[in-house]
C-alpha cells in the first residue's frame, strides 16, 4: 500500500531532536528516507517551523515564514510555511507570498496554542486571504501543545468551527484530530465541509510506549468513536507527526485504529484532494 504522510517535522527545534534519540530515530533526511522506503511512504508533508535559540520554540523572533531547516527535504516531500503571528508585517507577508508560489510548498501552518491568538484573530486575515488565492490548505494545530508553554485555551477545535463559517472556501486540516477533544473535532469535521483532519500525534514515544497503548482497546476507541461519528474517512488523513514517533510503529498504529476498508482514503487519496499540488 502506498502511503501519504501528511504530517511530518524536519527542523532543528531542540526538542524534536531530543525526541529523535529517545525514539531511535535517525534525524536526518537519509533517516527519513530510509523509513519511508521501509514503509511504503511515496510523499510526505512537512510541517514549517523553526526558533533562534535551542528550546525557544514558540520564538516571537523567527521569520514569517517558517519552513524547515535540516538539509534540504526528502525526495517527493513538500512544506507548509509555517505562521509567527508577531512577525506578519508587509515585508513577512510579502516573503509568504513569494513562498508559496514554490513548485514544493503545499500550504500553511497555523501554531495555534504555541502561539497566543486564536485562529479567528483578525491578525491572520491576510493569510487565509493569500491560502485562498493560491488555492492551499491552511494546517493548523489543535488541542496538546508539545511545550508546556502552550495555552491550551487557543488550540481548542471549537475555534475552527467559527473559522470554516467565515471562509467556506477555505480548505482547514485540523491537527491531531484535536486530541484529546477529539469529538469536538469529529463534529467539526462532519458538519463543515471545508474541514479535514489529520491523525497525526495521536501518541508520541518508542516502539514501547506504541505497544503499550496500541493493545489498549479502552485507548483505541477514544479515536475510534470520534471517527465513527464523524462518519468522513474521506476527509482523515495519515500523519505521523516524525520524529517524535518511529514510523512504522505510527503506520502500525493508524491501520489498527482505521477499519481496513478505509486504508486507501486515509493513507494516500485524501491526502491528494486537500494538498493539491502533490505530485506522486
Amino acid at each position: 500500500m502506498k502511503i501519504i504522510d501528511s504530517h511530518f517535522h524536519f527542523s532543528k527545534i531542540a526538542s524534536f531532536q531530543k525526541a529523535a534519540e529517545l525514539n531511535g530515530n535517525d534525524y536526518s533526511r537519509a533517516g527519513f528516507m530510509k523509513e519511508a522506503e521501509q514503509n511504503g511512504v511515496v510523499s510526505a508533508v512537512c510541517m514549517g517551523i523553526s526558533e533562534f535559540e535551542p528550546g525557544s520554540f514558540p520564538d516571537v523572533h523567527t521569520e514569517t515564514p517558517m519552513t524547515y531547516d535540516i538539509d534540504f527535504l526528502p525526495d517527493d516531500s513538500y512544506f507548509c510555511a509555517g505562521i509567527n503571528p508577531h512577525m506578519l508585517d508587509q515585508i513577512n507577508l510579502m516573503h509568504l507570498e513569494k513562498t508559496l508560489t514554490r513548485h514544493d510548498c503545499a500550504g500553511i501552518k497555523i501554531y495555534a496554542g504555541y502561539y497566543y491568538y486564536t485562529v479567528t484573530s483578525p491578525i491572520y486575515k491576510k493569510v487565509y486571504e493569500l491560502a485562498m488565492k493560491y488555492d492551499l490548505p491552511v494546517v493548523i494545530h489543535s488541542g496538546d501543545t508539545f511545550s508546556d508553554r502552550g495555552l491550551l485555551r487557543y488550540s481548542h477545535p471549537l475555534y475552527i468551527d467559527e473559522l470554516a463559517v467565515r471562509y467556506p472556501d477555505l480548505r482547514i486540516v485540523i491537527c491531531h484530530l484535536g486530541n484529546p477533544w477529539v469529538m469536538d473535532a469529529a463534529e467539526i469535521v462532519y458538519k463543515n465541509k471545508n474541514v479535514y483532519s489529520d491523525l497525526s500525534g495521536l501518541q508520541v514515544g518508542t516502539k514501547e510506549v506504541f505497544g503499550r497503548f496500541s493493545s489498549s482497546e479502552l485507548w483505541l476507541n477514544t479515536f475510534r468513536t470520534a471517527m465513527v461519528f464523524a462518519d468522513r474517512y474521506d476527509k482523515f488523513l495519515y500523519g505521523s507527526d516524525w520524529p517524535l514517533a518511529p514510523m512504522k510503529s505510527y503506520i502500525d498504529l493508524i491501520k489498527v485504529m482505521v477499519p481496513e476498508e478505509h486504508h486507501e482514503k486515509v493513507f494516500y487519496d485524501n491526502a491528494l484532494n486537500v494538498f493539491k499540488k502533490l505530485r506522486v
